[in-house]
This record gives structure tokens, sequence and C-alpha cells, in this order.
């Protein structure tokens, strides 16, 4: 049974509402949510008769206790005036009459004085509803001439490397996974995001299929795989081209489909052609004969998929891999068949959603140059950054070169405002915090990106304390600006009509869930075809040729020098979403280090406290052995909050600010650090 309407429920009352989980994250679960007197008490996945199949009857951990996140002492709960030093998070209570006039007067006053430029919209995926970005605060900022932000932290280089391929094509749908007699995990850990792939696996193995895990770690997948191959971060390009150089060298490409459906052949032969396995073995790491059962078991098998995470991108490489990576099954002729062919992202399955506010001309600010941006004027042309405006973010938990980062934030003259659901590492440096509904508290769009769905969600629950959505937000700023017209969508009704068009809508009103137009599991070059203009795949695309400094697939050596001889990794983690839920882990969260990279600094057992440092910053906090990793590579997990660590910094201290070789994305693996034991440190900082 659903209510229509959570705050019409009479007291005592307890009711059942289906929803779905807009978080970042490919799954796009359908839960069933029990609420009681306008409170969540229970999130679960919604039964069968009314969920998305993927969901499978079960959801992550983190959502099953959302109302630790929606209830609990960190959440803000009114708009709050800094009443004290940025960083202390001292605030006193305003109305939110008064925080919106203030913003619009600091807006109007940097505006006069330094040109619209000077306002910066940061945000990115805290949200990743369809209707909580790029809809009314695109109107706002875009039509005041604001600086635009370039969302370049995550999916850029990929992104990149897949519409230069392809364009935007389907993948292979994660149920079809059942049916492959090869699956390739690549630089991604389902047994921390997206959990529904895990059984999946399990079921292909258990019909005879071989399951090969591609990671610098053994992850609880890797455990379970038939081959595990552990590159050194950075490497994956090498070991993907290797596997490209067979394929030509033994006469196994699959020419008649290369010559019908593919363009820049030769090209890739070429720069594949010194990538021996010998040679991929002596700069990745992975065993020679590892790579060759790899390469025999991909050639002999149909079919065979690939899922390629975005742990492949977060490197100077990163881009040249994941197209190297995309090419494979076209060079294998692995497409035409039922769970042949490659994933990413499935976001391409719903090719015409959204809407566009058009571009004003203003400058573009690549997000993992923030901390440059907010601390050198001439860091980026245009004026200084007067008005930063963070939502759906928390950037500095989770934008490299952190301390840069918490500089700028903490200028005087920068005026921040944070509108978020809870007291962010970012919010405590804020002249103003404004409460941000939840996606239980207001309407929304989920798109799956792994699942191939589209889903309508309501509210199911009374936003907590003064919490509003960011439709009414910033269309109520848009308003007071004089930058609404009158044909722009005002309610949510008429956002999701200019979101999905109106035959979408009208099947999201009727049936809760829209599939793609191609169906729910289509087959790759059967269904659905590059979205190129010959509808072939571009192997080496000029686009991506020209904007690499070395052209496509050129590998680029290890970072840094013998000072940092150890390369730190920060994935992604069961307990958050990137930052997301990072407030509610309680205790310290270790360097996790190989055995032998512990025992060579003389760590463990009685020094369990370390200093983890570079040239960028450093991380104090406790260390544990994991023979899991590979060694040489270090881990601190992704979305660390300050209080998670003894020096209140996490993993993004450590990372370099320099980007990938295409789509400019962020290079966290890239990161080359020292640990020694923290008694043995000094107060010098380096």
């Amino acid at each position: 049974m659903t209510i229509a309407d959570p705050a019409q429920a009479s007291p005592g009352s307890t009711a059942f509402h289906h929803t779905a989980c807009t978080l970042d994250c490919p799954d796009s679960c359908s839960l069933e949510v029990e609420v009681a007197d306008g409170r969540v008490t229970k999130v679960r996945a919604a039964p069968p008769e009314v969920a998305h199949p993927l969901t499978g009857g079960f959801i992550c951990s983190k959502v099953g206790r959302i109302s630790r996140h929606l209830y609990g002492e960190d959440r803000v709960l009114h708009p709050a005036l800094r009443d004290g030093a940025k960083g202390t998070g001292d605030f006193r209570r305003i109305s939110w009459e008064e925080a919106l006039h203030l913003i619009v007067e600091r807006m109007i006053e940097a505006k006069t004085a330094f040109g619209g430029e000077s306002v910066l919209p940061l945000s990115y995926g805290g949200s990743n509803g369809l209707l909580t970005q790029d809809t009314a605060d695109a109107i706002l900022f875009r039509r005041f001439g604001a600086s635009q932000l370039a969302r370049t932290v995550c999916a850029a280089p990929s992104t990149a490397a897949a519409l230069g391929l392809y364009g935007k094509m389907a993948g292979v749908a994660l149920e079809d996974y059942e049916h492959a007699h090869l699956a390739i995990v690549w630089g991604a850990n389902p047994s921390s995001t997206g959990i529904h792939l895990v059984p999946i696996l399990r079921a292909a193995r258990a019909r005879g299929g071989k399951l090969v895990v591609v990671d610098p770690r053994r992850t609880p997948l890797a455990k379970q795989a038939d081959l595990h191959l552990q590159p050194r971060p950075g490497t994956d390009l090498c070991l993907a081209l290797a596997l490209h150089r067979e394929f030509f060298h033994r006469g196994a490409a699959d020419l008649e489909f290369l010559a019908e459906h593919a363009t820049g052949v030769d090209d890739l032969r070429r720069r594949a052609e010194p990538w021996t396995f010998e040679r991929a073995a002596e700069v990745t790491g992975v065993p020679a004969r590892d790579i060759a059962r790899c390469y025999e078991w991909y050639n002999t098998s149909s079919p065979a998929v690939i899922r390629c995470g975005w742990g492949v991108e977060r490197n100077r490489n990163g881009g040249s891999a994941v197209a190297a990576i995309l090419a494979l099954p076209a060079v294998a002729g692995k497409f035409k068949v039922r769970a042949g062919g490659y994933t990413m992202s499935n976001g391409a399955a719903f090719r015409d959603v959204g809407r566009r506010e058009p571009s004003p001309g203003t400058r573009i600010v690549n997000m993992n140059h923030v901390g440059r941006v907010l601390t050198d004027p001439d860091a980026n042309s245009g004026p200084p950054v007067q008005v930063l405006f963070v939502y759906n973010a928390n950037p500095l938990a989770t934008l490299p070169n952190q301390e840069l980062v918490r500089r700028g934030l903490k200028r005087e003259d920068l005026f921040t405002v944070v509108f978020d659901q809870v007291m962010t590492d970012t919010a405590a440096y804020a002249d103003l915090v404004l409460p941000a509904t939840t996606f239980l508290e207001h309407d929304d769009l989920a798109m799956g990106y792994g699942a191939m769905v589209l889903h309508d969600t309501k509210p199911v629950a009374q936003p907590v304390g003064e919490a509003r959505s960011n439709l009414r937000v910033f269309g109520a700023l848009a308003d007071r600006l004089g930058l609404l017209r009158d044909d722009d969508p005002r309610s949510e009704a008429e956002w999701r009509q200019a979101v999905l068009g109106r035959r979408r809508q009208r099947r999201l009103a009727n049936e809760g869930l829209v599939l793609p137009e191609t169906g729910r599991r289509p087959i790759q070059f059967v269904d659905v075809f590059p979205h190129t203009a010959d509808r072939k795949v571009h192997l080496c695309p000029p686009s991506l040729e020209t904007e690499s400094a070395r052209g496509l697939y050129a590998f680029h050596a290890e970072p840094g020098g013998g000072r940092y001889p150890l390369a730190l990794i920060s994935p992604s983690v069961p307990q958050t979403v990137s930052s997301t839920f990072g407030q509610l882990r309680r205790g310290q969260v270790p360097l996790e280090m190989h055995p032998e990279d512990a025992a060579a600094r003389g760590l463990g057992g009685d020094k369990p406290r370390v200093r983890v440092f570079n040239d960028y910053g450093e991380v104090r906090c406790r260390v544990r052995l994991n023979a899991d990793l590979k060694p040489g590579v270090a881990l601190l997990p992704k979305g660390v909050w300050a209080r998670s660590t003894e020096s209140g910094t996490n993993a993004c201290a450590l990372a370099p600010d320099t980007l990938t070789d295409i789509g400019a994305g962020a290079c966290f693996n890239d990161a080359r650090v020292e640990v020694e034991a923290l008694s043995d440190v000094s107060a010098r900082r380096p």
C-alpha cells in the first residue's frame, strides 16, 4: 500500500511506499520504505511485482540503514550563518528568508564588482537524481553568467573514451552476465558498489563460466575468480595493449567484423605492436603467463563480456586505458551475441533524457583545479571567485590537493554557501549553510547507469527540520534575481515533462518505471549500434588523438621518484557512496599496507600509528596489514571524513591535481607516498 502524501499520514499510522534509490551507484534499486508518523523506520528491497529485476530482492546496507543519516545528529535542520572562524563549525540560526536574501545580495555584489564569472557553482553526484541537478540550478547560474564547472573528478576520461569509440551506445545488460562463458571485471569492485552483479557472476560460474578480475588488490570478488591479474596502478593500458597485440599477431583478430564496423584498425595495431606479454609483464608486474592465460580464455570464449569500472581511469594513462579496454570486444569479435561485448555506463540506454540550458560562454573551471582557482587569481582566466555555491558535493573530502582546497575555503573574502543534508567537512568552512532534503523527502527521477531503468520517485517521508529541495531553492533564487521566463518549468510535474518529454512522463505516471525502447537486455550490434556519425567503432578517434599530448594509447611512465616509492589507491568501500554517509563511520580509518612493505619500514605490531606523506600533504592514522594488496601499493579508502583520521585529512591530501591524458580527469591513483612510524616523526611537515 502507498499513500500519496506522507504529510497527510495520521498520527500513529504506518505506511509502505515504493520508490527508488538515486544515489551514485549503477544499480538504481527499487525500494520499499516503511514510514511511521512521517519518519522512515525501515528500508528494504521492493517486492518483485513492483521492483526492477536487477534489484534481486536485496539492497546495500548503506541504504538499509539510511535512517541513521536522515535523523542523525549531523543533519542540518535550518539555515545557519557563520558565527566564528572558518573551519570551526560555529553557526547561528537564521530564517530561509534571510538566507535567500543574503545569497542574492552577495551574488549581485560580486557580479557588480567582478562580473558574473566571480560566482562558481560546485556540484557533483551527491544526489544523482535527474531533477536535483542541471535543472533549476542551471537556469540560475547560467543565466546569471556564473563560471561553469567541468565535473571531471570522476568518469570524465571514461566518458571521453566511450564517446570517442562508440558514441552513446548501451552496453551489455548486467543481468545477461549470467550467460557469459567468460566475464572480465576490470577496475571495478561490485562488492562495494553495484552489488547486484556479484550473485549474477556466481550464477555464471555455476553454469561453467570463468571469471577474471583485474585489480591491484585482492578484492572479495577476486578471491572468487578463476584468474586475478594485479597490475601496478596506472599500467592497465599496457595490459590491454598486450592483449590487442596478441590478437593481431596470431591472426585471431576478427578482421571481417573490423572491416565492416570499425575505423582506425591499423593505427591501433601499430600502437599495440611494442607490447609483448614480456614487456607488459615487466611494466605491470603481472606475470606473462597470467596475461597469456587471460588472452587464451578471452580468445576462445563466447559469449565473453568485459565489465570496465572507473578505477581504471584514475591515473595519467586513464583515458587511453579505458579506450584500449573498450576496443577489445571489437578486435576479438565478441559482439552480436547475448552477453557478448562490454559494459561501462548504461546511461546511454536513455539517450535523449534531460533538459539542456544553453551555455552562456563563460569560463569553465575544472573541478580538479578548484584549489588552484580559489588560491591563485592567475590559475584560470577570469576574475577571482568571490561566491562559491556548493551543493550535491563535499569538495574538501573528495577533490585532489586537499590542503590547497582547504586554504581556498579559508579565504575571508570568499562567501561560501553549502547546501547539504548534513554538516560535511566542507560545510565547516561555509559562511552560510542551507538544509537540503534527501531523495526520500523530495520528488526526483532515478536513472540507472548499470541497471537499464528509469524510476519515478516521490517523497515518502516528511522533510526533516526546514530542509528544502534543490528545485525549490534554486527556483526561488532564480525568481528573486529576475532570471525566470514565462515558459520555464516551475512545478515538479513541469520539470518531469521538461526532462523526460510527454510520452515518457505518461509512461512513468502509469508504470512507475520505464525500460529503454531497445528493451531491457539489448544485444550490442544487433539491437544497439555505435552512435557515431558513420555507426562504426572508431578505434583511434581523431578527437582523442588530438587531445592526448602524446597521442592516444601512448604510455606515460611511473610518476615521481624514489622519495615516494608506494603507490596509494583510494577505492570505494561498502560503508560510503563517495563521501556520503562518511559521518556515520566510527573510529579511525586505517592505512592498509602489504606486510612486506610494513616490515621494510618497521611498522605493525608495536608501531600501529603512522604518518603517510608526500609533497602535497600528510595523513596521520593507524596502519593495518593487508596481504591482499599488491606489494608496493597502499590503500586509504575514498570519501573519508576529517573525524576518521588523527590529522583530519584523507587520501585527497596526498593526491596530485594533475590531469588524465584525455578527459581532464582526476589522477588519484598517481599519488606516491612514503610511510613512517608516527612516534619517529618530528613536528615538521613536508
